[in-house]
């Protein structure tokens, strides 16, 4: 009798172990779908604004001058307005070709504020390029702020066009572009 009574307790046990795997393994199947349809996806923005370079007071580390015309390397300061609202530091190389009234600036820059009404952040480019035309006073670019240092993941790439210069002879500028807040990231 106690030989069967322990057979009945390791059935019971058994089959209490089988219904609890099946019941957590068919919940498997409901419980992952709703996670990823709860997951919210990317989101793009277009931005849009303007903004200053204040050349101005860029800080020059060296500058020479080439069979073309002039190479500087140089720290400057831009101010946006916009949908991006902030600041960017920028080390540029520019190279002025003076047989062909040419400028073009390319380097490192990284861009502290928001985007679009974001918490703060910060992203990093290395691939901006602006070509001025000197002769006929028009210029573009394009950025890529793709490289999250910091706050909501967001990237931007923009296109730039010059738009004149202020009083003290600072580049002015209008921009446009998109944004894309990651899934985590999005304001």
């Amino acid at each position: 009798m106690r030989l069967q009574t322990q057979e009945s307790a390791v059935n019971v046990q058994t089959a209490i172990r089988w219904c609890a795997l099946t019941v957590v393994l068919g919940s498997v199947p409901l419980i992952l779908p709703r996670a990823r349809a709860q997951a919210p996806a990317p989101r793009t923005v277009r931005v849009s604004g303007h903004g200053i370079d204040r050349a101005d007071s860029a800080l020059v580390h060296a500058e020479e001058q080439t069979a073309q015309g002039t190479l500087r390397i140089s720290t400057q300061i831009v101010e946006l307005e916009g949908d991006l609202r902030g600041r960017v530091l920028y080390q540029v190389t520019t190279r002025i070709d003076s047989a062909r009234h040419m400028l073009t600036n390319t380097g490192r820059q990284v861009y502290s504020g928001t985007v679009a009404g974001s918490a703060p952040v910060m992203l990093y480019d290395d691939r901006f390029r602006f070509e001025d035309d000197l002769a006929a006073g028009t210029g573009h670019g394009a950025v890529y702020l793709t490289r999250h240092l910091g706050g909501p993941a967001v990237s931007c790439l923009l296109t730039v066009n010059d738009s004149g210069r202020d009083a003290h002879g600072n580049p002015q500028f209008n921009y446009t572009g998109n944004c894309t807040f990651a899934a985590s990231g999005a304001p």
